[in-house]
């Protein structure tokens, strides 16, 4: 009710200005706003909303514009149905309501253009009807009326749409605002000021040059299209075309108002020209702006969560950064083990947890920071507080994944996440530092277990081991570039009455330091191969050195009666490395009995199929294979059966611990007992004194590898010719083995 009467109640003002511009009952008025008010309140509310039209017009032709009784009925139907003929093109060419663009603007011209020529044709009948206007004069009066209403068309009804759209319409309108600054508009607001001026003075002075001052409001209006935002172009249009219309029909400021017919119809033509131009060109400059709007989302919008995606990420914390007021904290969180759900349940449920995720986060995060998806199972928050509110809220998120749990096929899946946090402060923080550390604080909370979160600065520990660690991955790729990696060995001695029949030896790597030409033991470098995954190329590097000397040196190989070669876990499950290795074996001259792969037990046991089937592989060629570390693992002894392998390698714990642990003693002795029940022999590693090597003797241990029988050397030493070996080495300085 309330909606009805504002429309009637703005159409009867709009008849009441029109009103202004008649000086004689035959006259057609110069301008009908009424019909811009109509036209909008159909387009935006529906045809039905054309009801009101009727007792508008009646209201109108009562008190404000009296008309002969039989043109009223011509006049109500002339405004009520051009203007659902206006409507009826207007959604017949629009798939987009009244949305801004080329086509609704087309659309809405249109329609505007068939209202105005529908209402004229019923309008001036009426008149011809009622003896208003004389016989002859149908085609002058028809013209002027049509260009009356469609000028209050044009320059009334946008404003209207505006004014009457939904609050998102109106946020987007102001969304696809250009690059203009506040400045620019007041800029604007001066020029335009300073030409009304000048345009009073040329038109109140009967200059030559008035009919070109008209350009000057244009050019503003054409400024006003190409930087601002709709409202802007819109209202201003409408203004500066009631203002014209105003000067002009009541002869203000020098204008004359147009006594021929067809001298008002041309100037309507020419204010309706004026009036599309920058609404036209409006709707353009909108469409390039919501078109290139559109493509830059969609570039920076994950497809799959609809949450921003990296370049987002990165692009706003950079603006982020460059306040000096900005406080809070980046917090990076990494998805565990969702490998495990796209192997256990598909890549679809997958995609379905990392959706739900996505939508978790953001639930909780709110309005107080921003949700990025920066990888595959990666997830990136940007919030505002000092590090404890931001640690607070990153807890609460960690914890709230895992509780989440997502409904997938009758069953529930969840996962963990490892979250790294670090702080920032704009102005003062360098934004490749800040992501290297939220970065490395994941990472640090991935690698103590996951389900964790690390903030930068708490742990300084952790991320300089990290970093420490990164600064290893890169030397270890430049080493393998340039060649560093060098070959050392360690003799493997028997202790009782096994028959050897040659040497038998660990290879040992080992890397030269270019800058002071130190050789670095593994124990430095590989914890870093194996955390950046560069175990398989130093595996095969190592492969390569040892297969590629001993095949240059037939005459160590016939000394030779095994030489032990490390894997590492991740060359285990490699499909490629297993490949080369087998190949390499077979394409070798050293005899593949020569030749014995040490694997560890916690290796074998994580992927025990895998592990089975490199054995049987390997063992089918003639290799022996060593159990390296045994004790460490978990349920060693189940596992015995499934693993055919030549030699459990005890760990050097136990051994070490013999002279004073009873615990120790007992562990060795059953290693022992158990592996010669199975047919397999002892190695004792870590051997550090000749007491050491009578009591592994005692317990029946096979042979030893220590300090106290051979310190490890370069391979071309160990082979070269030389004196027979002394049975047990001087035990030497009592360092640790590596």
């Amino acid at each position: 009710m309330f909606r009805a009467l504002w429309l009637s109640g703005l159409y009867v003002l709009g008849a009441w200005y029109a009103g202004v511009f008649i000086r004689t009952p035959e006259d057609v008025t110069l301008f009908w706003p009424a019909a811009g008010v109509a036209y909008a309140a159909v387009i935006r509310y529906g045809a039905r909303w054309a009801l009101f039209i009727p007792p508008a017009v009646l209201a109108a032709h009562l008190f404000l514009l009296p008309v002969p009784p039989l043109f009223l009925p011509f006049s109500v139907f002339s405004n009520l149905l051009g203007t659902l003929a206006g409507e009826r093109i207007f959604r017949l060419m629009s798939e987009e309501g009244a949305r801004i663009s080329v086509r609704s603007g087309l659309a809405l011209v249109s329609g505007a253009a068939v209202a105005s020529f529908v209402s004229a044709a019923i309008g001036v009948l009426g008149l011809l009807f009622a003896g208003v206007a004389p016989t002859g004069g149908f085609w002058q009066a028809f013209a002027q009326w049509s260009a009356s209403d469609l000028l209050g068309l044009s320059s009334v009804a946008p404003s209207i749409l505006l004014l009457t759209a939904s609050r998102p319409r109106r946020v987007a309108a102001r969304v696809v605002d250009g690059e203009a600054t506040s400045s620019e508009h007041a800029l604007w607001l001066i020029i335009a000021a300073l030409l009304a001026a000048l345009f009073y003075l040329l038109v109140s002075h009967d200059s030559l040059y008035a009919l070109g001052a008209t350009t000057l409001p244009l050019a503003m209006l054409v400024w006003s299209a190409l930087r601002f935002s709709p409202a802007w172009t819109i209202f201003g249009t409408g203004l500066v075309v009631v203002t014209l219309v105003s000067l002009t029909g009541l002869g203000l400021a020098g204008f004359r108002a147009p006594v021929d017919p067809l001298d008002a119809t041309l100037l309507l033509v020419f204010l309706c020209l004026f009036s599309f131009i920058p609404l036209m060109l409006l709707a353009a400059v909108v469409g390039q702006r919501v078109a290139s709007r559109r493509a830059l989302l969609r570039a920076t919008t994950d497809a799959a969560t609809g949450l921003p995606n990296r370049t987002a990420f990165v692009d706003g914390l950079a603006r982020t950064l460059q306040s000096r007021d900005a406080i809070g904290g980046v917090v990076s969180l990494d998805l565990d083990h969702l490998s495990v759900v796209n192997d256990d349940a598909g890549h679809a449920a997958g995609n379905a947890v990392i959706l739900a995720v996505g939508s978790l986060l953001r639930s909780l995060v709110g309005e107080d920071g921003q949700v990025f998806r920066i990888g595959g199972d990666e997830f990136a928050l940007v919030l505002s507080g000092d590090i404890d509110a931001v640690a607070q809220k990153a807890e609460a998120a960690r914890a709230a994944i895992e509780r989440y749990r997502v409904g997938w096929q009758d069953r529930g899946l969840n996962v963990t996440a490892s979250v790294g946090v670090a702080p920032f402060a704009g102005g003062r923080t360098a934004l490749p530092d800040l992501l290297s550390l939220a970065d490395s604080a994941c990472f640090a909370a991935k690698e103590l277990g996951g389900n964790r979160i690390c903030v930068a600065g708490r742990s300084p520990g952790e991320l300089e081991a990290r970093n420490e660690a990164m600064r290893w991955a890169a030397r270890i790729r430049e080493a393998l570039e340039h060649g560093w990696f060098e070959l050392y060995c360690q003799a493997i001695s028997p202790l009782g009455d096994v028959q050897q029949g040659g040497r038998t030896i660990e290879v040992l790597l080992r890397m030269r330091d270019p800058d002071t030409g130190q050789m670095l033991a593994p124990g430095v470098f590989i914890p870093a191969a194996e955390r950046f995954h560069l175990g398989v190329r130093l595996d095969r590097h190592v492969i390569e050195l040892a297969l590629g000397w001993f095949e240059r040196r037939p005459d160590a190989v016939a000394g030779l009666r095994r030489c032990a070669i490390n894997l590492t876990a991740a060359s285990m499950v490699d499909d490629q490395f297993r490949r080369f290795l087998l190949d390499r074996v077979r394409r070798s001259s050293v005899p593949a009995h020569k030749l014995c792969f040490e694997i560890t037990e916690n290796s074998a046991v994580r992927d025990l199929a895998e592990a089975q089937s490199l054995i049987a592989q390997l063992r089918a060629l003639g290799c022996a294979f060593a159990l390296d570390d045994f004790g460490t693992g978990f349920c060693s002894f189940n596992y015995l059966r499934s693993l055919d392998v030549d030699y459990f390698k005890i760990d050097g714990s136990f051994v070490r611990g013999l002279e004073d642990s009873a615990l120790s003693t007992a562990i060795v002795r059953s290693i022992t007992d158990i592996a010669h029940v199975l047919d397999k022999h002892t190695i004792a590693e870590h051997v550090e004194s000749a007491t050491l090597c009578a009591t592994l003797r005692a317990l029946g241990v096979d042979f030893a590898q220590g300090f106290a029988l051979h310190h490890p050397e370069p391979l071309d030493t160990f082979f070269a010719p030389r004196g027979a070996p002394l049975a047990f080495a001087p035990p030497g300085d009592q360092v640790a083995q590596t």
